[in-house]
């Protein structure tokens, strides 16, 4: 259950947020990815899969380096232009939840897996890159997990996509988001959205 272990940390402060800036991706990926596993090792409660701290845990310190509108459009697609100001910021919330919850579960399975940050290959100037990372676990094969960031306007970089053994995250739920649009409209969508939303939370509300 490691299809969506993407451990970033954000920075809390002012002053970490203008030190990452100057931090390429790779080294902000690496940094991050010892951090957050530093936490779940630390805490046993996490370990132990509460819910309510891994939600806190991805709240705080991972979400904040993802663009998740970014991600919402191009798993959207096409349709994306025929959604109202209003539809498109439903469609980001709800596809926002649905990847939080995704991820959550995944960091609450962590058992001692390991992440190899691979170099990186781009140039000075480039400002949209692939972090390469593997995720290592005894006993079984390694993961590829690339990450697709963009370099914003105030410096820092962000993940607007997420390659997992080759599949593309956004690619992959665009397939099934057009399926419904075609069938009931962006508004079918996002009724779906948040049904397997409601779903997913009552599934762990049970499992407490």
């Amino acid at each position: 259950m490691l299809r969506f272990f993407i451990p970033f940390l954000a920075a809390l402060l002012p002053l970490g947020a203008l030190a990452q800036a100057h931090e390429s991706p790779d080294a902000l990926v690496k940094r991050i990815a010892d951090e957050v596993i530093a936490v779940v090792k630390s805490d046993k409660d996490l370990q132990a899969g509460n819910s309510e701290k891994v939600l806190q845990l991805a709240e705080q310190k991972v979400l904040p380096h993802f663009d998740f509108t970014r991600m919402t459009r191009l798993a959207v697609g096409r349709n994306w232009s025929q959604a109202t100001p209003e539809q498109r910021e439903a469609l980001t919330k709800e596809f926002r939840t649905l990847l939080v919850r995704t991820y959550s579960t995944s960091l609450s399975q962590y058992r001692n897996q390991k992440i190899e940050v691979k170099p990186l290959q781009a140039s000075p100037g480039d400002e949209d890159v692939v972090v390469r990372t593997a995720v290592i676990q005894e006993g079984g094969p390694q993961i590829p997990i690339d990450y697709r960031m963009e370099k914003t306007k105030d410096g820092a970089w962000k993940v607007y996509d997420v390659v997992i053994d080759g599949a593309s995250l956004v690619t992959t739920y665009r397939g099934s988001f057009n399926d419904q649009i075609q069938r009931a409209g962006i508004d079918g969508l996002v009724k779906t959205l948040q049904e397997r939303n409601r779903s997913l939370q009552s599934a762990k509300a049970g499992a407490k």
